[in-house]
């Protein structure tokens, strides 16, 4: 890609209208945005009448919860609507101003019903739960409502919950000071590249260089990233542990026992959830060390350094992929979700859930975004790669869930939480894989051994195979080695310890020189990379990437064997289609019980790590 491809990006208004997402079916007449900012301020507002009244009865409850509801799902229309706009060429200022304006009244609605949740709670429990058995239209909140009384002895009063609240503009003062810090002020210099060009090295390359065939490439990117954090690392370290601290403090303000206990407390996962992944992953472990051996084999090094893990291993023919080929490939990856499924998805891309192409200004990435009552679309930077197929897969998982949650669910429990949102995400990736894998197969035991169909099909298997063991490597391994981290950062300021620059490097140091074995060397710069990680700035989080990762595994191979029983009824498909309807009517542990696993065990995990074990041994077999 690179400058070539950026000379002939193109205008928004030069790409065809078919491979633009319908956003107009949104705001048809852009002035109806105005009037719902405007309503939605102005009934924020009167909703202030509630305060001191809720727990009148139960008519005036219901009469408060619907209230709100309807403002807040206006108001997610509107932020949605021109965020997105902003999206598509962030140089617009007239989107840039929307997007400012419908924040600004986000955080007025949020202000004038702040009072809400404190004054829920003190209506005496048995009074509040009377309340449902009298109001046949409080049912519909009836879990919402037995979930704000569980969070009850870690809600503070009026006028603390009013402090907390205006302390929230600083307490995210040293995420705001990272971010700054690494997208704005810092520089990594240049480098040269396989063409022997001097090139800038920039966040977003860092990783195309990681995965250069050229060693001097990715050792020079390597190092060059890691100068400008040891250059900072005391300053990054202060702004570190300040946050650390803030997690901590705030946890024990609401009388939590940990932080760790405050973080997973809003989904209700138990800590046994956390450690259980921690503990299954070490256990998994030594089919890591033999792919880091195998790494080494591979590329014929004498030491395999932290600036090797990420090159492939199998280089294959770089042909492109149309847009519609994707979705052909698309449509053949997913089919053991049924039909309905299938169209549902195709009749999605024809109404225009997605934006395909890269224009100038449009923002970076991919994303499946919208409102409770919009389309759930898809931002793409479609580049003709097999790695955007997975990308459209991944995002039309995101959309999907989305279709079929706002179809069956109350807008009070149609999003998701994170713990259940990759789940559907990855389900789908986990499928093309699997199918694409499987059509290699297939040609190989219809060609003769040694035949050029044969051959190219066997180099496309290992591709496939290296690409899907480095999903597990970078989802499963590398997300669960940060949130060991993240629980040693936090443990070590509740016990009293400082977290200095020192400390934060030889802690990850040993976890990297864990996860990764004997046969990685480990490089004085890798003791830095928690220092360039922002998910840090938000706790115990990555966590879920690792969980949700595993729930998918287990789930695509529950399908798939359905299908290989070759019954009419695919009882782990349908399960699979009933949980994408539940939204967040329930806890995270219990909607993935639908789907038929128990995250609440070790199970799943352990089993994530049974299939990458046999994929590092099936595609060591192939490498021989």
């Amino acid at each position: 890609m690179g400058d070539n491809n950026t000379k002939k990006l193109r205008e928004r208004n030069e790409i065809d209208k078919k491979y633009k997402w319908n956003i107009e079916a949104m705001y048809p007449d852009e002035a109806k945005w105005d009037t719902d900012i405007s309503e939605c301020t102005e009934a924020a507002a009167k909703f202030a009448e509630f305060a001191g009244h809720l727990g009148d009865s139960a008519a005036t409850l219901l009469d408060a919860l619907r209230t709100k509801d309807e403002i807040w799902q206006k108001l997610e229309r509107a932020f949605v609507y021109a965020r997105m706009r902003k999206d598509e060429d962030n140089r617009v200022s007239k989107y840039q101003a929307m997007c400012d304006k419908s924040q600004v009244a986000i955080a007025k609605v949020a202000s004038s019903m702040s009072f809400f949740t404190p004054e829920l709670l003190d209506i005496p429990e048995e009074r509040l739960l009377g309340f449902i058995d009298e109001e046949e239209g409080l049912k519909v909140y009836e879990f919402l409502i037995k979930d704000t009384l569980r969070m009850k002895a870690h809600v503070l009063s009026k006028a603390e919950e009013n402090i907390m609240a205006q302390m929230s503009e600083i307490t995210g003062a040293a995420d705001d000071i990272f971010t700054m810090l690494n997208n704005a002020d810092m520089k990594f210099g240049e480098i040269m590249d396989e063409d022997g060009e001097m090139v800038e090295l920039t966040q977003g390359n860092y990783i195309s260089f990681m995965e250069s065939y050229n060693r001097d490439v990715r050792k020079a990117a390597f190092e060059a990233k890691y100068k400008s954090y040891i250059d900072l690392i005391n300053t990054i370290a202060t702004a570190y542990s300040y946050n650390t601290k803030t997690d901590v403090v705030t946890s024990r303000i609401r009388k939590y026992p940990s932080s760790l206990e405050a973080a997973l407390a809003g989904d209700n996962i138990p800590k046994s959830v956390y450690t259980n992944l921690i503990k299954a992953v070490h256990d998994g472990l030594p089919a890591m060390y033999k792919y880091m051996e195998l790494r080494k084999k591979l590329l014929g090094v004498d030491e395999l350094h932290m600036y090797d893990v990420y090159v492939p291993l199998i280089e294959i023919e770089d042909k492109p992929v149309s847009y519609e080929e994707a979705l052909e490939i698309m449509r053949n990856g997913l089919a053991v979700l049924g039909e309905e499924y299938i169209n549902r998805a195709m009749n999605g891309v024809k109404e225009g859930w997605i934006d395909v192409y890269e224009n100038k200004g449009k923002t970076s990435g991919a994303y499946s975004f919208g409102s409770y009552d919009s389309f759930p679309y898809v931002l793409l930077n479609f580049s003709g790669k097999l790695k955007d197929v997975f990308t459209i897969v991944h995002e039309m998982g995101h959309s999907m869930h989305s279709s079929y949650t706002r179809e069956t669910q109350p807008f009070v429990y149609g999003s998701h939480s994170i713990f259940t949102a990759e789940v559907a995400s990855t389900v789908n990736e986990a499928l093309l894989m699997k199918h694409l894998i499987k059509e290699q197969d297939e040609i190989m035991k219809s060609s003769e051994k040694g035949s050029k169909e044969y051959e190219d099909a066997l180099t496309m298997k290992k591709y496939l195979l290296n690409m899907h063991i480095e999903e597990f490597r970078t989802t499963l391994f590398r997300q669960t080695m940060f949130a060991e981290f993240e629980m040693l950062t936090h443990e070590a300021v509740e016990n009293g310890e400082v977290l200095t620059a020192e400390w934060c490097c030889e802690k990850y140091a040993e976890l990297n020189r864990l996860y990764f074995g004997e046969n990685v060397v480990t490089d004085n710069e890798i003791a830095y990379e928690w220092a360039r990680i922002p998910h840090f700035y938000r706790a115990f989080y990555v966590y879920k990437y690792a969980t949700g990762y595993s729930a998918a595994s287990a789930i695509s191979d529950l399908i798939i064997k359905g299908v290989q029983e070759g019954t009419d009824e695919n009882i782990a498909r349908d399960n699979y289609k009933k949980f994408l309807t539940t939204g967040e009517s329930d806890y995270p542990i219990e909607l993935l019980k639908i789907a038929g696993v128990d995250m609440g065990t070790e199970v799943p995990v352990l089993s994530a790590m049974k299939t990458f074990a046999e994929l590092v041994d099936e595609f060591a077999a192939l490498c021989e």
